[in-house]
């Protein structure tokens, strides 16, 4: 299958419009449609219904292999061309909103000391978007959080070959309003929590869905849906009432109207882990080596 059109294909069935492929791949309407029907045709099969327009059975499964294999496509050229040095002298980070601690920023501000002169720019971006930011080039490196058992790997999408590198772990709290039923308990168990309710926010909190997984029940009912990744705005709504929040200690610390108790089972921390290609040069390796504090690594 020609990766043109699978590209063509997934754009169409993403849009659920011609027209609006089109113009999102740069090109005519008249190409989107020649790409689709010889992909059909290559697959002896219909792919997409046309009003409205919309994958068939057999275009939904193509769809499911195709964005993993259009990604590895796309991080395979980011792996050769950072190796032949064809990318230019920059620095972009992405991070998720809980990752990018006054510590990283720290180290970012060491790394461009070392690099004066390079195009440098950070981008706050969902858990789940970077792997493949990293993986395809379009982040030289990714910082990225989440919960989980003490000395364990966050458990990452795959998104090609990464190198994932621990730069820490911090204790969990659960934020409570202040005269919360449960702000005077000295530490919190998850499985007393599943009734609670709770802010959902994926980007800006603990997922709630990883909660679930962990306790291996159901309940942490979302009482209220944060689409953001502002953890200060988070924290806000927590402290006026509505709904508990997992958080790292630091991400709350201070702030008014808030109460923090300990998560004390199960056994789990906030990690953050750093992430990177194969390749790793110039400013991002100097960055590198200042987030997870080894030089020898990075040397």
């Amino acid at each position: 299958m020609d990766p043109q059109l699978l590209r063509t294909f997934v754009s169409v069935a993403h849009r659920g419009s011609f027209s609006a492929a089109a113009r999102e791949l740069g090109v005519t309407q008249s190409a989107v449609s020649q790409h689709i029907a010889a992909l059909e045709a290559d697959l002896r099969t219909p792919l997409l219904t046309r009003r409205p327009v919309a994958p068939t059975a057999a275009g939904a499964r193509l769809l499911e292999h195709a964005r993993p294999l259009l990604l590895r496509l796309d991080a395979a050229r980011a792996d050769v061309e950072r190796l032949a040095g064809s990318v230019a002298t920059r620095l972009t980070l992405g991070a998720s909103p809980l990752a990018m601690t006054p510590r990283m920023a720290a180290a970012l501000a060491g790394a461009r000391r070392a690099h004066p002169g390079t195009r440098t720019a950070v981008r706050i971006l969902g858990r789940r978007e970077i792997p493949a930011a990293v993986a395809t080039g379009a982040l030289d490196l990714g910082l990225v959080d989440g919960p989980a058992a003490p000395g364990d790997p966050l458990p990452l999408p795959d998104a090609g070959p990464l190198t994932t590198v621990a730069v820490a772990e911090a204790p969990l709290v659960v934020a409570l309003p202040t005269g919360h039923p449960l702000a005077r308990r000295l530490g919190l168990r998850l499985d007393d929590l599943a009734g609670a309710r709770w802010l959902d926010a994926p980007d800006a909190a603990m997922p709630l869905g990883q909660l679930r997984a962990t306790a291996g029940s159901g309940g942490f009912r979302a009482s209220l849906t944060y689409e953001g990744s502002e953890v200060r705005a988070l924290v806000a709504l927590a402290a006026a009432g509505h709904g508990l929040a997992l958080l790292p200690h630091a991400a709350v610390e201070g702030v008014p109207g808030v109460v923090t108790v300990p998560l004390i089972s199960p056994r789990l921390v906030h990690r953050t882990e750093l992430l990177h290609g194969a390749a790793v040069d110039g400013p991002a390796r100097s960055l590198a080596a200042l987030v997870t504090g080894d030089g020898r690594r990075y040397a």
